[in-house]
């Protein structure tokens, strides 16, 4: 039988329920011949999990009263204990040390996320009348409150030829309506000690406050203001036009910026994703105060948007002052559920080569177009943020360990699964390299996927990479304006209040197969865009390796890109 240390009904309080450490009770007998085969691998695991985890035997034949406490009917039975809870139960053998391995890490994983479910307030949610979904979110701490209004517009919603009307509306909606002089809006919240501001992306435009409780109200009447009367001159909409044209002037001579944009562009393929948020100077000349207010009236609705409240307000108080603001506003009835063209999925591997006389180091970068939590199946999202995690994670990531501390290939590398959207997620890698030699990069990160597409991840990379995602979901909760923008995001592409808060519930139920078989589904070479970012005296070498795109940039003369 194991070695594991044997507890009878006496020390049981002291040995597991009083244990500051998480307790795997074995209910086993030596006359179970599954529990002598399993013996070995929980011996392995005793020794491998120590300081962790303990693991003691309980011999269900002679100690009945514990094993009539817990109805233990079935033998073998693995309870975990922790804080003098159990908190999951198996009945039957294990003979495989990683299986068990498996089962206890989902089990404490599972723990975690049911503690952190309990312990922090769950979000409010109601409708005004007119259709404005509200979202409530107690963070009693101190009296500030995160007021956020989320409308359900982005920049891939912008008419064709109109690319980038989405952020210069959300530019313009800081002009005046007919209570709000121009510019007044931030002095005043800037006045009442509080911080605003604004931002886009191709789902959603949103624009929040902070301040103290007691300006709620102010805030509310304010943005309900600009949402129903927003007033704009063409003198404020050129000028505004000009601001956003510099912006776009100073992104064209950022390099890493335009590897990014050329990458989109080939990776979402007749997508308006592919389409840059600020949109392209050829048609932001042609934006005109007509343009913008046929935009705003089309989509700035109560019924098209989401009030987010975090910090220190109940839904009641929120739910009066959101009807007595908010609620006045008529409800449109040309907004109606959004449709886009499907992605089209390319089945050659793209590519995307840019040169700039300013790069210092060259950098590889991979996307590789994935299923959203919009779009995923159940447990393919959260499986894709795993992967992501054990990918590119930290210093103890595989791409980190294999490139910069084994190979010493690269001096970084970084990325990340970008989840929340209506349509696509994206996974991306990059790498800062230590020379030139960025096919030696790609080389390494192709190796390793192959290696996760075949054999998967260990166990030590998926429990570390759940651990680390349920953590900073519970850190994050401990920030109203966090909390703000994970429920905001969320509900405005189309998640539920239960998607969100059962999260990490839903972290914990991926399995370990579940990684290799979203690696091997959707990070397929042939539907990924690799681009390299060259000093201008490595351009030959990349020439030669790029057979879709090449972006030359040279004394800041740049030709158009060879499809």
């Amino acid at each position: 039988m194991s070695s594991a240390r044997t507890v009878s009904d006496a020390t049981f309080g002291v040995d597991v329920l009083r244990s500051a450490t998480p307790v795997l009770v074995w209910f086993s007998s030596e006359r179970c011949r599954p529990c002598r085969d399993m013996a070995p691998a929980l011996d392995e695991i005793t020794k491998d999990l120590e300081g962790k985890i303990k693991v003691v035997k309980i011999d269900a034949n002679r100690e009945l009263i514990i094993k009539s406490d817990y109805e233990v009917r079935g033998l073998p039975t693995m309870i975990m204990f922790k804080n003098g809870r159990p908190v999951a139960r198996r009945v039957g053998a294990l003979m495989s040390k990683e299986r068990i391995e498996e089962w206890v890490h989902a089990s404490l994983a599972s723990a975690l996320a049911t503690q952190t479910r309990a312990t922090f307030p769950r979000a409010s949610e109601f409708t005004l009348s007119n259709g404005m979904a509200v979202v409530v979110i107690p963070v009693r701490r101190v009296p500030i409150v995160t007021h956020m209004v989320w409308y359900k517009v982005g920049a891939a919603d912008v008419p064709r030829g109109a690319a980038g009307m989405a952020l210069f509306l959300e530019h313009l909606m800081f002009k005046s309506t007919d209570r709000t002089a121009v510019g007044e809006f931030p002095k005043t919240i800037s006045r009442l000690g509080g911080q605003s501001n604004a931002f886009s992306g191709w789902d959603v435009t949103a624009y929040y406050e902070r301040l103290s409780k007691d300006q709620l109200e102010t805030a509310m009447k304010m943005e309900a203001s600009r949402m129903a009367r927003l007033r704009l001159t063409d003198e404020e909409v050129a000028v505004e036009r000009r601001v956003v044209m510099e912006v776009r002037r100073s992104l064209d001579s950022n390099p890493l910026r335009q590897l990014s944009e050329q990458m989109n562009a080939a990776l979402f393929h007749m997508h308006p994703y592919g389409t840059p948020v600020i949109g392209s100077a050829n048609e932001m000349v042609k934006l005109s105060r007509k343009s913008a207010m046929s935009f705003f009236r089309r989509h700035y609705a109560p019924n098209n948007a989401v009030l987010v409240v975090a910090g220190d307000v109940t839904p009641d108080e929120v739910e009066r002052l959101a009807e007595k603001t908010y609620g006045k506003i008529a409800a449109n009835r040309a907004v109606h559920r959004r449709t886009r063209p499907q992605r089209s999925v390319h089945d050659i591997a793209r590519r995307v080569t840019l040169k700039d006389a300013g790069v210092g180091a060259p950098i590889l970068r991979r996307t590789y177009a994935v299923p959203s939590y919009v779009t995923a199946r159940p447990g393919e999202a959260e499986a894709l943020d795993l992967l992501a995690s054990i990918l590119v994670g930290g210093s103890a990531s595989r791409l980190h360990r294999r490139l910069v501390a084994q190979a010493r290939l690269a001096s970084s590398v970084c990325g990340s699964y970008t989840g929340l959207a209506v349509d696509t997620g994206v996974i991306s890698l990059s790498a800062v390299a230590r020379s030139s030699d960025l096919r030696a990069i790609e080389d390494g990160i192709d190796a390793v996927l192959h290696e996760i597409r075949e054999n998967g991840v260990t166990h030590t990379e998926f429990s570390r990479a759940k651990k680390s995602l349920i953590a900073k979901y519970i850190y994050d909760s401990e920030n109203q304006e966090r909390l703000a923008n994970r429920y905001g995001l969320a509900v405005a592409v189309g998640r539920t209040i239960e998607d969100i808060e059962s999260w990490p519930d839903a972290i914990s139920s991926v399995g370990v197969e579940d990684i290799r078989r979203v690696a091997e589904e959707h990070l397929d070479i042939r539907r990924s865009v690799t681009g390299w970012l060259l000093p201008e005296d490595d351009i030959e070498a990349a020439v030669q390796e790029s057979n879709l795109v090449e972006l030359r940039q040279s004394s800041g003369q740049r030709r158009r890109p060879i499809i």
